[in-house]
């Protein structure tokens, strides 16, 4: 899998979510909401990225993406400031159901996290990715532990914010000499 080079694009970019749900309206006025596809690939982003680089860079740019285009497969990217790591709170009681507390979180369900149980009060728990299985609240929720437990501690999280895109279209421009404007979009793709 390829990884898209480590050039920054321009502040400014656009982020679009287009969440897969599938809407029947009744005739009394309620209407019935399902997902449509797997949970995971509920959400997938699109971003709109500007970088204004060197010519040097955007022919680096430039042949990454033609490479895509050639290979047709997808490529790692990390958008700016989509990642982080957090610290906060746990508790497991008698189950396999780890409820995890940090102020303002910024997680949701199906989010894949590292975490790393930072002080424990009588177990070892696993550290390891685990997928958000609730989100009870914006400073409350809960992943599912490989085995039964009860403990509680600190913990640190960390979402990488990386995700598999693919660029269907970008355009370059030369506006003088040694600069270049790349314009383009990366679609989020869901693939095993």
């Amino acid at each position: 899998m390829a990884t898209f080079p480590s050039i920054t694009p321009t502040y400014g970019m656009k982020k679009q979510s287009k969440p897969k749900v599938r809407v029947s309206s009744l005739g009394d006025g309620y209407e019935f909401r399902a997902l449509y596809g797997l949970p995971f690939s509920q959400d997938p982003k699109v971003y709109d990225l500007t970088f204004n680089v060197s010519e040097t860079e955007s022919d680096v740019i430039e042949a990454f993406l033609r490479s895509r285009v050639a290979d047709q497969a997808s490529f790692t990217f990390t958008p700016p400031a989509e990642g982080f790591t957090k610290t906060g709170t746990y508790s497991q009681v008698n189950s396999t159901t780890v409820t995890i507390s940090i102020t303002s979180h910024g997680v949701a369900i199906g989010d894949v996290l590292t975490i790393a149980y930072t002080s424990t009060a009588s177990g070892s728990p696993t550290n390891g990715d685990f997928v958000v299985a609730s989100s009870a609240d914006s400073n409350t929720f809960t992943v599912t532990a490989a085995s039964s437990a009860t403990d509680s501690g600190t913990v640190s999280i960390t979402l990488s914010g990386a995700g598999l895109y693919v660029c269907d279209s970008w355009t370059k421009t030369i506006p003088y000499n040694n600069r270049a404007i790349i314009n383009c979009s990366f679609r989020e793709v869901f693939e095993p």
